[in-house]
């Protein structure tokens, strides 16, 4: 019996030998698997010509990111060699004290890492005196360093086969125009930069070291003359470069009033079809023509009821500067307000032309519960014109609020209020406010429509301060705040629809305009 057992006892030592011999072997091949692959995963990154863009130490790997998205993980049991912000080499985290001046070898040239007979890194043929003791020893095929230096990043093998790959900071140019960047004050200036090796960058342009812009390109205005120091930055996740040059802002005079209107829009009113004069031979460019006119001679034009706007711009870019930067004039008085919501834009495309994005000026009343945004009118022609003088049910509207009204005629104004030049119907739209008219009388002999609060043209003198505009209270299609260098284009039209008696329509106004930066 005893023997039997000894038997059975030696079988069951050798199956367990057995079964040990056989998972180590399983896992040196696993290892051995892993270990190709990585070199694999290496050349295909060679063969594909990609660059590194970032990495990191995580779960216990490298983890390259390339610049097409892709991933490398090579297994953190390396030691990873670098040139610290000091100018030393940095094994592991740890200073080793040596100089890598004069090591740093021109772009694109790889450094020669080794392991000496006496155990410690060389690196470009100098001691480090730093030992590399869990490196020596390895298989041929296992990774014993990743270094990263003058843009390379070498993978050194056990048997001193490397790989190196492209791991720079961002490449930078820049143009060089003859005579140096200059540009007018209150002018946009552009500069488009030109990057390599940039895969997931972030950019930083500085303007006498306080930063104005986070994009590839700088598009900016300097609203006073002057010698500038700019700089640009691009950053990845291997390092950052930089270039910098020195602007002239050259002194300019300026016009500080509309020089051109690009648009005119009425909507129907007592005013229009004289203020400017119109017939029914004029079109929307003779319209627009005699707007400018009109607003570039200090003359007045009228936008009508709700939606009837302007566009208008300048010989200058109006600068963002803290505080109240411009007033559009009106013809406001106490107790009589007939506010224009204020949009304003700028020449991003640079062709002189307000096609570009506008943004509203959220004043008081942009988010009270009584606004509606995206608000619709349209108005239709009245086939005849009334015998009534004051005929209540005159030019008809419809709204997208499902409502439905008149805009009345009145005994002062004679021709007729539906612009000539225009289709049988109008259709405009833009933010409507409620208006704050009222009859004081009672009686239906006195109205008045006091003035919101601020951030409106038309809504208070022209002198007084509240009806100042802060370009910083713009807001995107979403209402959102954005913030503008500058803007080339304003658009005015009217917010009200409303109706004061014998008064009429309240009917935004436009007489001029002022940079409250210039003289």
């Amino acid at each position: 019996m005893k023997k039997i057992l000894l038997a059975l006892s030696i079988i069951l030592l050798l199956s367990g030998c057995y079964k040990d011999d056989i998972n180590d072997l399983k896992n040196d091949v696993n290892d051995l698997k892993n270990r190709m692959a990585q070199y694999e995963n290496l050349l295909d990154v060679l063969n594909k010509r990609l660059y590194v863009v970032s990495y990191e130490t995580k779960d216990g790997s490298y983890v390259i990111t390339m610049s097409d998205g892709s991933k490398l993980t090579v297994r953190n049991t390396s030691s990873f060699i670098k040139i610290g912000e000091n100018g030393n080499w940095w094994i592991d985290g740890v200073d080793t004290g040596t100089s890598a001046k004069g090591q740093n070898g021109d772009k694109g040239e790889a450094v020669k890492i080794t392991i000496g007979s006496n155990g410690n890194w060389i690196i470009d043929g100098t001691d480090t005196g730093v030992s590399a003791s869990g490196q020596k020893g390895k298989d041929a095929a296992e990774i014993i360093s990743v270094s990263l230096a003058n843009g390379i990043m070498t993978f050194t093998f056990a048997d001193g086969r490397t790989i190196s790959i492209n791991a720079s900071a961002p490449e930078i140019t820049l143009p060089n125009p003859t005579g140096g960047f200059t540009v007018d004050k209150m002018q946009w200036f552009k500069v488009e930069a030109k990057t390599a090796n940039a895969s997931g960058a972030t950019y930083k342009w500085l303007v006498n070291d306080q930063e104005v812009a986070a994009t590839i390109d700088l598009f900016y205005v300097f609203a006073n003359a002057g010698t500038y120091n700019v700089e640009f930055r691009a950053k990845n996740g291997v390092g950052e470069s930089s270039k910098n040059f020195t602007l002239t802002v050259a002194e300019k005079t300026y016009l500080n009033r509309i020089t051109r209107v690009f648009d005119f829009f009425p909507a129907p009113g007592q005013f229009i079809n004289t203020l400017p004069a119109a017939t029914a031979a004029d079109t929307d460019e003779t319209m627009r023509a005699k707007a400018e006119t009109a607003l570039t001679t200090g003359s007045m034009v009228s936008l009508g009821g709700f939606g009837g706007y302007v566009q208008f711009g300048f010989d200058h870019t109006i600068v963002n500067k803290d505080g109240a930067d411009f007033v559009v004039l009106g013809n406001a008085f106490t107790d009589w307000s007939e506010p224009g919501i204020v949009m304003v834009s700028y020449d991003a495309n640079g062709n002189g032309i307000a096609d570009d994005e506008w943004f509203e000026i959220a004043g008081s009343e942009h988010n009270k519960p009584t606004t509606i945004k995206n608000y619709e009118i349209t108005y239709y022609k009245p086939e005849t014109e009334p015998a009534n003088a004051n005929e209540p049910n005159y030019i008809r509207w419809t709204d997208n609020q499902g409502q439905t009204g008149y805009l009345a005629k009145n005994q002062f104004h004679r021709q007729s209020f539906y612009p000539l030049w225009k289709g049988n119907t109008v259709t405009l739209k833009g933010t409507f406010l409620k208006s704050n008219i009222y009859d004081k009388s009672g009686t239906g002999t006195n109205w008045a429509n006091p003035a919101y609060e601020w951030g409106y043209t038309d809504n208070w003198a022209n002198t007084d301060a509240r009806g100042y505009i802060d370009i910083s209270w713009a807001v995107n299609a979403k209402g959102e705040s954005v913030k503008l260098k500058g803007i080339d284009f304003i658009k005015v039209y009217n917010s009200n629809r409303a109706e004061g008696g014998w008064l009429g329509e309240v009917s935004t106004e436009v007489s001029g305009f002022k940079d409250l930066n210039l003289p």
